[in-house]
């Protein structure tokens, strides 16, 4: 029961923080998913959530989070840019790990192989958390690459070296012969089992798209647990399911690009499941990290020895910003500008609270993993609230919302009155032209409630549209459709500016015509 509830409470907060973005769309809808997440954990109900499962956490919520990022991922670009991901994925992972180790051991005064665990934990970087902090900015495309492509791949590396932290915590010594064949093993294993076991699931769909046995919503289902499927199975034959589940949403990546008009109806509807898994899971992700921080505190986890937190907190944030900009002007080439931005970039969120986690289960003492819980927690809220401050002076600005949404309402508003002219020119019986103005009235986004339920009760009363009614109606709508589409058509020709919010529209507009077309215009009655 407790497991349901659980669900039930953070995918609620997850949905609310997404509307309350609407809203207030100057703050990223990351923070209102903290903060909301906050707020449960101060309520009675908190009793009834399960306790946190780092395992759990990262084969059902960021695996498919990966594996969608993967996708969107052309395998072509990380073809040109392995030699960077392996750069930064390993060796900027390292010389993080390093730096930060010595000046923790050195400046905080705690044991080497304890350092070490902090230094592994807070190496992972996170592209949803990083998405948060550039909220209305455009990062250059050359740094974002970089940026994405490190936070797809390196969290296999951090998972490594903290295993390999726990075993020198443990048993006094380590084994750097095994530690580098374990790392292989896991990083080359994750990678080619990713990749072939996606290129069988990807010919085992297009063979059933292509056959009688079809079916589009047993298609999807088998798309969406896909990337749960490899993690599970990556980590069973104990490789990398981390880099197993990116490495599938590349292979699918690919087979998107030469597939889309096999199954369009299939295709459509996949996307859409996409962004709705991935919106509602990115925002119960950070659900969950504002919870964890609140309910860390409430628990106690803060004991009298372990205010050296804060400290070992900022000197994990601070190295780690330098490693990353000394890297990115010597081995990268970037300029000053661009190295703040590749440095300050390397945001941490849930996969750094994850991998904390996974102590719970080691031979860590508890006042030691408590210390680390913390010292993670705060390098995770420096590394949002710093480069969300700094990149408001170094980052140009996105399209105003406000100037985008008036510009854009004016082109809808123009776009409706053609199709409504277009309407009124056709011969068509009273109750289908009145139907039809009605529902291109509605794209305006400017009917009210009260429109709406009038025009409700007039559907419940009035008899249905005989066959040849719906004919006329579905030619009406797609002589309006037509017209709106030849109009935004138009604009996009010289409205460069608002040429992506332009796209949109047309978009909607195909959607709404593939709504309209291909209804069952003859019916019995009409026979």
């Amino acid at each position: 029961m407790n497991l349901m509830i659980s669900t039930f409470v953070l995918i609620l907060a997850a949905v609310i923080s997404i509307l309350l973005a609407q809203a207030f769309q100057k703050i990223s809808v990351s923070y209102i998913s903290m903060f909301l997440g906050a707020m449960i954990a101060l309520i009675p109900l908190s009793n009834y959530i399960e306790h946190f499962n780092s395992e759990i956490f990262l084969g059902l919520i960021i695996a498919p989070l990966l594996f969608f990022e993967g996708q969107a991922t052309q395998l072509r670009v990380v073809g040109q840019e392995i030699k960077h991901i392996i750069q930064t994925a390993v060796f900027l992972v390292l010389l993080c790990m390093i730096f930060a180790e010595f000046s923790v051991h050195l400046f905080a005064g705690i044991s080497l192989p304890l350092a070490f665990i902090l230094a592994a934990v807070s190496t992972p970087t996170d592209a949803t958390a990083m998405e948060s902090v550039t909220n209305g900015l455009k990062v250059p495309k050359e740094e974002g690459t970089f940026l994405k492509m490190e936070s797809l791949f390196n969290d296999a590396s951090g998972i490594i070296l903290l295993n390999m932290a726990a075993l020198w915590y443990a048993n006094g010594y380590v084994n750097y012969t095994e530690t580098l064949r374990d790392f292989l093993i896991s990083a080359v294993g994750g990678v080619v089992f990713g990749f072939l076991s996606a290129f069988i699931i990807v010919l085992f769909r297009q063979v059933i798209i292509r056959s009688s046995f079809n079916s589009l919503n047993a298609q999807n289902i088998l798309y969406i647990v896909t990337p749960l499927v490899i993690y599970f199975l990556a980590e069973k034959i104990h490789v990398s399911g981390i880099i197993a589940v990116v490495c599938a949403g590349l292979v699918h990546n690919a087979e998107a690009q030469r597939s889309k008009l096999t199954n369009a109806p299939q295709v459509h509807q996949g996307m859409g499941l996409v962004s709705l898994i991935t919106e509602t899971f990115n925002s119960t992700v950070f659900v969950i990290l504002g919870y964890m921080f609140v309910k860390i505190i409430i628990d106690d986890k803060i004991t009298s020895q372990s205010l050296n937190w804060v400290w070992i907190g900022i000197i994990l944030y601070v190295i780690n910003v330098a490693a990353r900009y000394l890297y990115s002007r010597i081995r990268l080439r970037f300029n000053n500008r661009a190295g703040w931005i590749f440095s300050l970039g390397g945001v941490h969120g849930a996969v750094t609270l994850a991998l904390a986690y996974t102590l719970a289960e080691s031979s860590v003492r508890v006042g030691d993993f408590n210390l680390v819980l913390m010292s993670e927690s705060f390098l995770i809220i420096l590394s949002l609230i710093v480069p969300t401050i700094v990149f408001q002076f170094i980052l140009p600005k996105e399209v105003d919302n406000q100037s985008a949404a008036k510009e854009i309402d004016e082109l809808r508003v123009e776009m409706v009155h053609r199709a409504i002219d277009a309407v009124n020119k056709m011969y068509l019986p009273d109750n289908v032209r009145k139907s039809v103005i009605f529902d291109l009235m509605s794209q305006k986004q400017r009917t009210r409630t009260r429109d709406f339920a009038r025009a409700w009760l007039e559907v419940v009363k009035r008899p249905e549209f005989t066959g040849a009614e719906k004919e006329l109606e579905m030619r009406a709508f797609m002589n309006a459709l037509a017209k709106e589409r030849e109009y935004l058509d138009m604009v996009s020709q010289s409205e460069v500016k608002y040429q992506n919010y332009v796209y949109d529209l047309y978009n909607e507009v195909l959607l709404a015509e593939s709504l309209v077309i291909g209804p069952d215009i003859f019916d019995e009655n009409a026979k």
